[in-house]
């Protein structure tokens, strides 16, 4: 009787909630991640839509010679081009996002329902670039690789070894390496085995694992079957002759670089209508700016006993 007396004398927290302010959040997506590809590209302003890469024919016939003292007559030479240089077209990531008017006048407090819709669409759609820079069979980095520029491990599971044949293929300023979390956490128990613990360094604020002194730079978007992925090391810039990727600048309702916002209008439904536009594009300016590690296994645990 006590018990019941003190549970109908208390206010309980199912009450207590109807008066209280609760304090809201926005809208949270799991599907957004850091995307660390996109801000570790060099982005190139693409004016035109379309991006030539010219390319040196054949820079074995380029003749130089080191004077000996005497008088000997110079090589005479010039630097030929390829007759048709390959052209990247700048690709379109778009949705379009309804808001019904009634919802955005009524329901926007304590946060803009119209700037929810785009700013959750907008992530999404940031996504899906990030997929299509790597994935993409056009521009993609994974079918941007020459056949001299792809290696397979040698047991399997990612090695430091592996690691090492990547830089080999990249040794010109490697900038960082490409892979799925997943192939981390199978090269680090490689690492461990081996009693070679990869070191850190802060990125963006971020923790990352490093090999040579070259961060392991993770992404979700690398594809994983039957239990393999794929590991990419890259360089980046023009100035390296690297990978860049591309965008086009001065679009109209820019919100970030390549990314615009434009509204549409409002139908007889009273629905409003925004078009949101990323345009954006990949180039790997020389063969040996990029090598990828095939057949990565990451299904490879060792047991230890204690």
């Amino acid at each position: 009787m006590a018990e019941s007396l003190k549970q109908q004398t208390s206010l309980g927290d199912a009450a207590a909630r109807q008066l209280a302010i609760a304090t809201r959040t926005v809208p949270q997506m799991v599907t957004i991640s850091p995307r660390w590809l996109t801000k570790l590209l060099n982005w190139v302003p693409v004016e035109s839509g379309v991006y030539r890469l010219n390319r040196v024919k054949d820079a074995s016939q380029i003749e130089v010679d080191c004077s000996a003292r005497d008088e000997r007559v110079l090589p005479q030479t010039f630097v030929d081009y390829i007759d048709n240089p390959r052209e990247y077209n700048l690709a379109a990531v778009q949705t379009i996002v309804d808001v019904h008017t009634r919802v955005s006048d009524l329901y926007s407090r304590p946060y803009n329902q119209i700037s929810e819709q785009l700013r959750l669409a907008i992530e999404t759609i940031k996504e899906r670039q990030e997929s299509e820079l790597i994935n993409n069979k056009e521009y993609g980095l994974l079918h941007s690789v020459v056949p001299s520029q792809r290696i397979k491990t040698r047991i399997g599971p990612p090695t430091p070894d592996d690691f090492d044949e990547l830089i080999a293929k990249v040794w010109k300023e490697p900038g960082f390496f490409l892979l799925h979390p997943q192939a981390i956490a199978a090269f680090g128990r490689e690492c461990t085995r081996r009693g070679v613990p990869p070191p850190t360094v802060s990125l963006f604020g971020s923790q990352f694992l490093t090999w040579r002194g070259i961060p392991l730079i993770p992404s979700d978007k690398l594809p994983i079957q039957n239990g393999k992925s794929k590991i990419i090391l890259l360089r980046t810039g023009e100035s390296r002759q690297g990978v860049v990727g591309l965008f086009q600048p001065g679009l109209q309702g820019e919100q970030t670089p390549g990314l615009s916002v434009r509204f549409m209008g409002i139908n007889d439904r009273a629905i409003a209508s925004y078009l949101v536009s990323l345009y954006c594009s990949l180039a790997v300016l020389v063969d040996d700016a990029i090598a990828v590690l095939d057949d990565v296994d990451l299904t490879n645990y060792h047991e230890y006993k204690y």
